[in-house]
């Protein structure tokens, strides 16, 4: 098996979680890192157990023939440009979500995958986790009926004591609250509703501490989404509370609904129907990217490039995800529903 060598642009917080994850699949090797910082070759590669070459300059990473794969760990506003340099040295891509923060960046990153006709992986990785997996398996197996409303929301207070807070709370890096880290959430819900997104409707605000008056844009929005089937979905991206991390979930359909670790359904004989049943499943409960789920993400994609086919979550699936969280940001600026398209 032809091994599979990585080049990290930016070697951040993020770069170390994708370096551990990328490891841990056979016939991987990270290759390669690129960072502003003057990196000691020899002890990155004793850090992470393969031979790692430094690079300062991302061009030169982007032409050395041995790469396969790019993965863009970068802060989101750097993520266009150095998509199309990857993409036009034929490299594949793993990027970090958002993957662009504004409609012209975004199509900037969606035409230089189309054009240079390489593969990339949106890292999107709460689909992958077992939460979500168990919940789009019941919903296959109609456990839940036709899914009429769904609500999945993001808290997660991004402050001072957060690695990210001082670039993050610049409008220029950061761009929303949903871009910024809403998105996981919005992006879990439009996957399990199953049906195209049209219309969304959205409202932002702020909270008055001062750690969030410091963000130059609204810190929560909570976005209406109307899907093409008639259903409906909501999404709320708090990165301005004061509480433990909360990926909140709750599903209703025409036979029952799943809230977290817990279910509903009239699907089962025996059940007691006065309360909830409990679901033995792992939440994500956790901000840190050391407790996110890349590796299962990452094996599927790399999978899919070595028998050129199809990963579970297309790079289409990715873009609209985040044209639905565009849209929303302009609904809440604009004060009026925005129809979906309007971003495409």
């Amino acid at each position: 098996m032809k091994p599979i060598r990585v080049g990290i642009v930016g070697y951040g917080w993020v770069a170390g979680a994708h370096i551990t994850s990328l490891h841990e699949i056979e016939g991987v090797q990270v290759a390669a890192v690129c960072s502003r910082r003057k990196l000691d070759a020899k002890a990155l590669s004793a850090k992470h157990g393969s031979e790692i070459a430094v690079y300062n300059d991302y061009k030169k990473m982007c032409a050395d023939k041995k790469l396969d794969i790019v993965s863009v760990c970068t802060p989101h506003p750097f993520h266009p440009e150095q998509v199309e340099l990857a993409a036009q040295a034929g490299k594949h891509l793993i990027i970090e979500k958002p993957i662009a923060i504004d409609k012209p960046g975004l199509d900037r990153v969606e035409a230089a995958v189309k054009k240079h006709k390489i593969k990339a992986c949106v890292c999107f990785e709460v689909r992958v986790a077992g939460q979500f997996q168990t919940y789009h398996a019941m919903l296959k197996q109609g456990v839940l009926g036709k899914l009429h409303y769904g609500e999945i929301d993001y808290y997660h207070g991004i402050g001072p004591w957060y690695g990210q807070y001082e670039w993050n709370k610049k409008k220029a890096f950061g761009g929303s609250s949903l871009l910024t880290a809403g998105c996981h959430a919005l992006d879990a819900l439009l996957w399990l509703m199953g049906s195209q997104p049209v219309e969304v409707c959205s409202y932002s605000t702020q909270s008055a501490h001062p750690y969030f008056k410091a963000y130059d844009y609204p810190t929560t929005s909570s976005t209406l989404i109307k899907f093409k089937n008639g259903a409906v979905g909501k999404t709320a991206s708090v990165i301005d509370c004061f509480q433990p991390y909360l990926f909140n979930t709750h599903l209703c359909g025409s036979e029952g609904s799943i809230w977290n670790d817990k279910f509903h359904t009239s699907k089962f004989k025996g059940l007691d129907k006065s309360g909830w049943s409990t679901l033995h499943t792992p939440l994500v409960d956790s901000g840190d990217v050391a407790h996110h789920p890349y590796t299962a993400l990452f094996k599927d994609f790399i999978e899919a490039l070595r028998a050129n086919g199809k990963p579970m979550f297309s790079f289409e699936e990715g873009l609209l995800s985040h044209r639905v969280c565009l849209a929303a940001d302009r609904s809440a600026a604009e004060g009026r529903p925005v129809k979906v398209k309007e971003l495409a």
